[in-house]
């Protein structure tokens, strides 16, 4: 039986989540992960209960590329200053709410249109979204970072991954739980209300502290062997050349000196180790609609049951890690996404069964959060210390990349060859990942074997 000191330790370290920083990154999660969905997997569901083709759907997953290369203009969100806002709340709230009033005004665009006859202005409405919720993403991340001490980052991570997967689940089952009880253009307008959840936040929340941008830069030895160079230059070029060496070019040189050339085979390595389930994904609700299922239960079974699943294959993920290493457990997770991805051509060959539904998405969901956990411990132990967010972001961007722009294709090869052929051919494009896990576990192991 523990003891009072004990149980008092345990109080005292659970009492972490009710300090403000760590509850406001509940709010934020929650505001990062509602937009998500509603210009993916739920737009392309209203898209084809519309009547769109998929063909036409297929390229809305494009949208998503923004999520993707959002580390082009992060340096520009970190530096630059926004008329009047900037002075009114500082850098990382002024953006943040920046980013959350463009996903709002997208949404209530979205609300006023008709998908089957003013489908450009979907596309452009969904994009204003999709930049806002990026911009918004890289805000956060450095709102959270410069919040709190180290000590206290891991509470902050927690409560923003329950608070995103919340609007996941709102964006996803509520939302097409509003489209079936009313319509879709009331369900649009309802997650609009709701981005007001993150901008109430950002006004709530005090300003973190942070070093001004020239003291950062100064820091860095390449910036300052620049300076001496450049000295005589005009000031102008001399703040450039310092902001993009210190912010572009030296996270890049540092990730090549530390791997050699082995860095390009990482590289690759990032690139298609989420190529299966990211290429097929925009094809899954599609797919759904087509065999039959209501709006209700592609709601219930894949955006509630499914969200479950997800947080479970994370937990796995996460203690299969601790106890076998990363090298392993990428293997497991690269062989067990193609596996799991061939479950629906299974499903498309076999009608609208909700039991087969259920356990095509359990499966999938369990491989999708083991699969992500274990590639965010790997993309973590890749970052420097020096360069740990520009680094990231660079990896984790990489990491979606090639398999949304094939994703854009996925409508075409629907409409030529069918569901079946098309999800096994997104499983098959995981093949190449397996064999790269199978040289990166040994690649890994080597390395920390020489630590």
């Amino acid at each position: 039986m523990p003891t009072p000191s004990a149980m008092r330790r345990w109080i005292e370290a659970l009492g972490v989540y009710l300090r403000p920083p760590v509850l406001a990154m509940l709010f934020l999660g929650f505001s990062a992960g509602l937009p998500f969905l509603l210009v993916f997997s739920t737009l392309t569901t209203w898209l084809r209960t519309s009547g769109v083709e998929v063909a036409a759907i297929g390229f809305f997953s494009w949208i998503g590329l923004l999520y993707s290369i959002k580390f082009f203009w992060a340096p520009v969100v970190d530096a630059f200053r926004l008329p009047l806002l900037t002075r009114w709340l500082g850098q990382r709230r002024s953006w943040m709410l920046a980013g959350q009033t463009l996903m709002m005004a997208g949404l209530v665009g979205l609300s006023t249109l008709d998908p089957a006859q003013q489908l450009g202005n979907v596309a452009l409405f969904a994009l204003m979204v999709a930049f806002g919720s990026a911009t918004q993403d890289i805000a956060i991340d450095a709102f959270r970072i410069e919040s709190a001490e180290d000590d206290v980052q891991a509470a902050m991570a927690s409560t923003y991954i329950i608070g995103y997967r919340g609007g996941l689940i709102m964006a996803g089952a509520g939302a097409l739980y509003l489209a079936d009880l009313g319509s879709w253009q009331l369900s649009y307008q309802c997650m609009a209300a709701l981005t007001a959840i993150g901008m109430i936040t950002v006004l709530l929340r005090p300003e973190p502290p942070r070093k001004p941008l020239a003291q950062r830069l100064s820091a860095e030895p390449r910036v300052r062997s620049f300076l001496r160079a450049s000295q005589g230059q005009p000031a102008w070029f001399r703040r450039t050349g310092a902001w993009l060496i210190g912010s572009v070019v030296c996270p890049f040189l540092d990730f090549f000196s530390r791997f050699g050339l082995g860095a390009l085979g990482l590289l690759v390595f990032i690139g298609i180790y989420r190529i299966s389930d990211l290429a097929m994904a925009s094809m899954a609700y599609p797919l759904y609609v087509d065999l039959g299922f209501s709006l209700d239960t592609i709601a219930t079974v894949t955006k509630v049951f499914g969200v479950v699943m997800s947080l479970l294959g994370g937990l796995l993920g996460g203690v299969l890690v601790v106890r076998f290493g990363i090298g392993r457990i990428l293997v497991i997770g690269a062989a067990a996404t193609v596996l799991t991805n061939l479950m629906f051509t299974w499903l498309a060959m076999s009608g609208a069964q909700k039991e087969l539904l259920v356990l095509t998405i359990m499966g999938d969901n369990l491989s999708n959060g083991l699969a992500s956990v274990v590639f965010v411990a790997f993309l973590s132990s890749l970052t420097s210390r020096a360069y740990t967010a520009t680094q990231y972001a660079l990896f984790s961007s990489l990491m979606t990349l090639p398999g949304k722009f094939l994703s854009g294709f996925g409508g075409l090869v629907v409409e030529g060859w069918g569901y079946p052929s098309f999800f096994v051919l997104a499983s098959l494009l995981g093949l190449p990942a397996v064999a790269m896990a199978l040289w990166i576990k040994r690649h890994y192991v080597k390395e920390e074997a020489s630590k």
